[in-house]
């Protein structure tokens, strides 16, 4: 196999990708996040986060007077990784890209959302051991319904 992705071979990058069902496992079991977003001035920011999968979107917690927070106001565009692994082996991850959506209020106060539910029961079990969803005042939803997902698990290798 050369790697060109010539006639009667395979890229790399479709050897190490995760089936759907490998990326939403990996996905409902990491706690750890980075976002992605760009400031009005084009300059890309980068800050890591706790977040849940519902299946189908990421959700992310976020402090509302953070700097990601004013970006994805200005500019919606979003793109997340969630990776594991140390060795070279180990390394696999997700790449989310799409737009980000705000959902219910801003700064969550836990007022009745059906939109919020499920994400509001998994969430608090997942990064906190708790069956409620704490509401604090500073932070808010937003959701990635991605448009664009990209895996890879080097233990396919």
């Amino acid at each position: 196999m050369d790697g060109t992705g010539g006639p009667g071979t395979q890229r790399r990058g479709r050897r190490i990708m995760m089936t759907d069902g490998e990326v939403d496992a990996f996905l409902r079991e990491q706690r750890t996040c980075r976002v992605a977003t760009v400031s009005p001035d084009g300059r890309p920011h980068v800050g890591a986060l706790w977040f849940a999968w519902d299946g189908t979107s990421l959700w992310l917690y976020s402090i509302t007077r953070s700097r990601r927070w004013s970006d994805l106001r200005k500019d919606p565009r979003i793109s997340v990784v969630v990776d594991a692994g140390e060795e070279y082996g180990e390394l696999r991850g997700v790449e989310l890209s799409g737009t980000a959506v705000f959902v219910g209020e801003a700064p969550r106060t836990g007022e009745p959302c059906p939109e919020l539910t499920e994400v509001e029961r998994i969430f608090p079990r997942k990064n906190f051991g708790i069956e409620r969803m704490p509401h604090d005042g500073r932070h808010a939803w937003i959701r990635l319904t991605p448009d664009s997902v990209v895996s890879w698990d080097f233990g396919k290798l």
